[in-house]
């Protein structure tokens, strides 16, 4: 008996439409073929609520060369384990058995399914829920969009791209805490900011 064409299921794992990278493998971890992962996040609790990463191969910028010897990346790692040690989190992959086979991996792009992500907590954000929203101040005029945060340590910062700014342009953003003084409302819903903070800050 026979398939049909039509009824013949990839082996290729789907991509997720809303992966979000968290993280980057710098290397391998002991002999039995664990593997070392930087997260992007001082809280990586990003990469323990999935036991399935997908993975991209490094940017070619990037300063984590792979092994000449190294294999394809593989778009997918079955995770069987993971914890955090110290700055890192490392992690066991089903089909990766030895070292060599995880620092294959070396450079590799760390990513998982938005919808995998644990709640956050009231009052609570993930920075790629931030990233795009626009940003208004009590007066209801616009700052423009938000295009990325900083890590000051104490707190975030968001990034505000000016409203109407052009490709290639580069016009001075804004630096906004984020910080409940300056913050006076976020509503993910709407993908608009309320913010204290005037036009000629």
């Amino acid at each position: 008996m026979t398939t049909a064409p039509s009824a013949i299921v990839s082996a290729e794992p789907a991509w997720p439409d809303d992966a979000v990278e968290v993280g980057r493998i710098i290397g391998a971890w002991g002999i039995k073929g664990g593997i070392k992962v930087q997260p992007f996040a001082q809280d990586p609790q990003a990469l323990f609520s999935s036991r399935r990463w997908f993975l991209k191969p490094p940017e070619a910028s990037s300063v984590l060369k792979r092994p000449a010897s190294a294999t394809t990346v593989p778009p997918l790692l079955k995770i069987t384990h993971a914890k955090e040690q110290g700055d890192w989190v490392v992690a066991q992959a089903q089909d990766i058995s030895d070292r060599n086979a995880a620092e294959a991996l070396r450079g590799a792009r760390v990513f998982v399914s938005r919808a995998s992500f644990p709640s956050a907590d009231p009052d609570e954000y993930y920075w790629v829920d931030l990233i795009g929203l626009s940003v208004i101040n009590r007066e209801g005029e616009s700052l423009g969009t938000v295009s990325g945060l900083l890590d000051t340590g104490p707190h975030s910062v968001l990034r505000i791209a000016p409203p109407n700014a052009q490709a290639g342009d580069e016009p001075a953003e804004r630096l906004v805490p984020f910080v409940a003084a300056y913050v006076l409302d976020v509503n993910l819903a709407e993908r608009r900011i309320t913010v204290d903070w005037g036009l000629d800050y």
